[in-house]
């Protein structure tokens, strides 16, 4: 894979970290997704079936994420515990131990493999440094965007089968998801993940 396509990832990835907008969020991860799908007919026509399982995950969750953002619209910004940049520098240190400490083997691309790396870790930051459900839910599928692009870099490609399969187990993973995250805000006001902290038994 080229290594500017790798990075294009890893940079919306690193964005969608950042960014303040829900809905600008999902779009980021979409595109992202899709650019994977493009990637994987580019490299090679056998990865055809592996990129048509990602572009109908990228388009069926983009769908379903900018629905719940619609039918959930918060009544003031919630703010991270953690300042933008602070997130970014975390999260870049977390990509930058895991290429250093995970051995690279059994990739046709040492870039690939770091790109995968980096979005994994930036899936891991967004889902631990943002208080709001969805960036949870978009974190989750940021490290599985970094999973894909791994599995697209293995020699001899990934299984049609296998991608279809973990398109659809993503799907059902963020439709609970949204469940979630609208019974939170039904009950809270606020897709505030903090609030749950007042629930007792």
């Amino acid at each position: 894979m080229n290594g500017a396509l790798v990075w294009a990832l890893v940079a919306l990835g690193l964005w969608v970290l950042v960014v303040r907008r829900r809905s600008v969020a999902v779009a980021l991860v979409t595109v992202q997704a899709l650019v994977l799908a493009v990637s994987a007919v580019l490299a090679s026509s056998a990865d055809a079936g592996a990129a048509a399982a990602l572009a109908v995950r990228a388009v069926a969750l983009g769908t379903l994420l900018l629905v719940v953002v619609s039918r959930t619209r918060e009544p003031r910004p919630l703010r991270a515990g953690v300042a933008p940049l602070a997130r970014g520098g975390l999260a870049v240190a977390f990509a930058l131990a895991l290429t250093w400490l995970v051995p690279l083997t059994g990739l046709a691309s040492v870039n690939a493999g770091r790109g995968a790396l980096a979005l994994i870790a930036f899936g891991a930051a967004t889902a631990a440094t943002r208080r709001a459900t969805l960036f949870q839910v978009l974190g989750i599928v940021l490290a599985e965007n970094g999973i894909a692009l791994a599995a697209l870099e293995l020699p001899g490609g990934s299984s049609t089968v296998i991608e279809f399969g973990v398109a659809f187990d993503l799907t059902l993973v963020a439709l609970v998801a949204a469940v979630f995250h609208e019974r939170i805000f039904a009950e809270f006001g606020a897709g505030d993940s903090a609030a749950l902290r007042s629930l007792r038994d």
